[in-house]
């Protein structure tokens, strides 16, 4: 599957992840957010860019234990739960928070 964004064809998956992680800017977040019927908040793209960074590091995208693990070291505990992550990301704080960062599907994701 293709978009055009600005003048630019971005490759998808079927399930509409970017096929190339590197083609990834926020616009394209904030693309796939509105066809999902989503407005990114300011605490989206907190997470956005956390496991943006984890993905840097550990070329790895990360489940759901890990991220919520990640959020409360960087956070805080009182958001360190799958609760925070699923009302930011209601179809799945690991597969839809990555598809918006532009990384693959977590293994493991349904």
């Amino acid at each position: 599957m293709t978009f055009v964004l600005d003048g630019k064809t971005f490759e998808t998956n079927e399930e509409g992840y970017l096929t190339d992680p590197s083609d990834w800017r926020t616009n394209i977040a904030e693309f796939m957010a509105h066809e999902d019927n989503c407005c990114l908040t300011e605490n989206h793209w907190v997470v956005i860019h956390l496991i943006r960074d984890y993905y840097r590091e550990h070329q790895v995208a990360q489940g759901i234990r890990l991220m919520v693990k990640q959020i409360g070291k960087n956070l805080g505990k009182d958001k360190a739960n799958s609760r925070y992550l699923y009302q930011l990301f209601p179809e799945g704080p690991a597969k839809q928070a990555c598809k918006y960062a532009g990384l693959p599907k977590p293994t493991g994701c349904i």
